[in-house]
């Protein structure tokens, strides 16, 4: 029986997407091939609680050193030696350089180099001397949208052919809640019938600060999940109300109770939080930039990401118009619809088998 080794490293602290890629493809994939060995490798201090449904069901081993420390190239081969897997996935941009066994690789986008200012430039230099030459020796490489793609295989002198597109999806829990379990949720964490959402971190390229110029005009306030201390660090006036942090269970009440979801994200490799917030019913406000326009297509409001008056035009316009409101939730909910994590990870197991087969 081949053995498969999905990396989950990366899952720490608060969920995001390539962490919940990640855990998605590990809780679905030994169900959908029981002739398959799955395991998973985890950083030194194992998974965080609060995963709920998430987390996987098949054994897992820790890494001794943590995802990109200084030491994580001998760590992690040392590791997959000990471990002889048939196929290793890395499911994020860290690639075991100095393993040569069959590796199938998911890079999500190129941002480190893209935006190399913000990543620092020790982060391009590892894309560049680590990712890049490993990515030519894979025997697979996936990404998850066209944009990506062509983005990747620019950076890192790599055919577009050489990546396969693989979109992200969205789990079944993500759908309309009813009025009373909206209602419970909202006094459950104190949250005011009508509010705007904004989810991301304080990287400049999520560019929540263009949220923060608009919010004190807002009448009714921005929740923001973005960690601890985005309130302050970003600029948002007092009217905001911050999560620090959330269980992932009641995330899909979240994205219901709101009136909207705003996403100004300059940059996105593909860009979850849309398609979530869809798929519960609530309308979606995205930059028109990059992975988004190809992910949303024609069911949310695309604007552009710097255009402030554009942004507090389109939320004033959201909270006074009804048939606006169902319309973007009928069509998003139908575009969500095509994304589903069960047809993400039917189209990777049919990447691995490929991927064992060759010599």
């Amino acid at each position: 029986m081949a053995s498969i080794l999905i990396d989950l490293r990366m899952v720490r602290g608060r969920l995001h997407g390539i962490a919940r890629y990640a855990l998605e493809l590990a809780s679905r994939l030994p169900e959908l091939a029981p002739d398959l060995s799955f395991s998973g490798l985890t950083g030194p201090e194992g998974l965080p609680a609060g995963l709920g449904a998430l987390t996987p069901r098949i054994p897992l081993h820790r890494c001794p050193v943590g995802f990109l420390s200084p030491l994580e190239q001998p760590a992690l081969a040392a590791s997959l030696v000990r471990l002889a897997p048939d196929l290793f996935h890395a499911t994020s941009f860290s690639v075991p350089a100095l393993w040569p066994g069959r590796l199938v690789a998911t890079l999500h986008d190129a941002n480190h180099l893209v935006l190399s200012a913000e990543y620092g430039l020790g982060q391009r230099a590892y894309y560049k001397l680590v990712v890049g030459p490993r990515a030519k020796t894979a025997r697979a490489l996936i990404t998850v949208s066209e944009f990506s793609r062509e983005e990747l295989a620019r950076e890192l002198g790599l055919s577009p052919y050489r990546l396969q597109v693989i979109p992200n999806g969205v789990d079944a829990r993500y759908q309309p809640s009813t009025a009373s379990e909206l209602k419970d949720f909202r006094e459950r964490r104190g949250l005011p019938p009508r509010f705007f959402l904004a989810v991301g971190n304080t990287k400049a390229f999520k560019n929540l600060g263009m949220l923060a110029e608009i919010a004190p005009s807002l009448p009714v306030p921005i929740v923001l999940l973005a960690g601890k201390g985005a309130v302050w660090e970003l600029g948002f006036p007092d009217s905001t109300i911050e999560l620090a942090d959330l269980p992932e269970d009641d995330m899909p009440r979240l994205y219901g109770a709101a009136t909207a979801l705003l996403m100004p994200s300059r940059y996105e490799g593909f860009g979850l939080p849309p398609l979530e917030a869809m798929a519960c019913g609530t309308p979606a406000v995205v930059a028109r930039a990059t992975s988004l326009p190809e992910v949303v297509g024609e069911a949310a409001l695309l604007l552009p990401p710097d255009d402030a008056n554009a942004w507090r035009e389109a939320a004033l316009k959201l909270l006074r118009e009804d048939a606006l409101r169902r319309e973007l939730s009928e069509k998003g909910r139908e575009r969500a619809a095509l994304f589903n994590w069960e047809d993400c990870a039917r189209r990777t197991l049919a990447t691995y088998r490929r991927a064992l087969e060759s010599h």
